[in-house]
């Protein structure tokens, strides 16, 4: 007698438990954003979505255009334009006077980045002090800076008048004459950068008083009870905690001064002789004055370049001896 057993059916899947708050298992693929989710991404869609659209419009796509404009042979206002690939890139490369043009505006970097961080330092440091009359005074040595730029070289190009200016009378009372500011090769740059100081060295300041006072007076207190003096305590307490502050005024600084243009083009027009020509203005002579689109548009990349180059430097290399508390 044969037995037949009955067909053995497979058991169930297990259903697996959730636990509420815990995330969807990886077999769900598509799940359905919760309403916190879809609230946070119409927020920021309202939020940033305009500033990107602006980005776009009036950065990215101005970039991108110079980028092209860079391969044409294209002079301003004509309708026609040939491609010559990287001619212009080539052509400023053998310019001679590009070298001119480098060394003027190497120069020209270093003295503002420079002079604007020493300058503004021991203006914040006197500023920082307990004297009578101390906001006003804050007020003044930043009123330069909200200044236009045209209208700051308007009123220098008076005081550095060789025969009527302010600056030739004071140097005719201690028995000096004044240089020929707007003709001499040397002392053209000089009075640009004297101009330059003098509008941005409010602002360096004014950023270098706040990182002073939020260095913390205790530890001002407990090195005066060490026996150290108040240069030793500048040179290794407060200096250190001023690199963060230091850094971004070296990187903001050196952005604006290879960008300079509105004070170079008030008092001396890239002369004498091109003495006072940076990169920046070269990028307005050959744009709007000789009219050659194109290769004003190689040398505004060859800038950007430049920029991009030195930002990403002080971000990979400088940044990291910078300690933030």
């Amino acid at each position: 007698m044969t037995s037949v057993s009955a067909p053995v059916r497979p058991a169930p899947p297990a259903r697996r438990r959730t636990i509420p708050g815990r995330a969807p298992t990886a077999r769900s693929r598509f799940t359905r954003p919760t309403p916190r989710a879809l609230r946070t991404w119409l927020a920021f869609l309202l939020l940033a979505g305009p500033n990107v659209v602006l980005l776009l419009v009036f950065v990215y796509r101005p970039l991108l255009q110079s980028f092209y404009y860079s391969t044409l042979q294209w002079n301003m206002g004509s309708p026609t334009a040939r491609s010559v690939g990287l001619g212009n890139y080539v052509e400023w490369f053998q310019d001679p006077t590009t070298a001119d043009v480098m060394v003027t505006t190497g120069v020209f970097t270093v003295a503002t980045v420079g002079g604007s961080l020493v300058l503004g330092l021991g203006l914040a440091l006197l500023l920082n002090r307990r004297l009578k009359g101390r906001g006003f005074a804050r007020t003044v040595a930043f009123a330069p800076y909200v200044l236009s730029g045209v209208a700051v070289g308007m009123l220098w190009l008076f005081i550095f008048d060789p025969r009527y200016g302010l600056l030739s009378a004071g140097l005719r009372v201690i028995g000096l004459e004044s240089p020929d500011w707007y003709t001499t090769s040397p002392w053209a740059l000089v009075m640009i950068i004297v101009v330059y100081l003098w509008k941005n060295v409010g602002y360096v300041a004014l950023i270098f008083l706040a990182g002073l006072q939020a260095v913390p007076q205790e530890l001002k207190q407990a090195a005066a009870l060490d026996g150290a003096s108040s240069a030793r305590t500048f040179r290794s307490i407060v200096l250190p905690l001023l690199a963060p502050t230091t850094f971004f005024l070296t990187v903001t600084t050196l952005l604006s001064s290879l960008q300079s243009f509105d004070i170079i083009q008030a008092m001396t027009k890239g002369g004498p002789l091109g003495s006072t020509t940076t990169l920046m203005y070269q990028i307005y002579e050959e744009g709007f004055v000789t009219g050659r689109a194109g290769y004003a548009s190689a040398v505004a990349t060859i800038l950007f370049l430049l920029l991009l180059v030195v930002t990403v430097v002080q971000l990979r290399f400088v940044e990291k001896k910078v300690h933030y508390a």
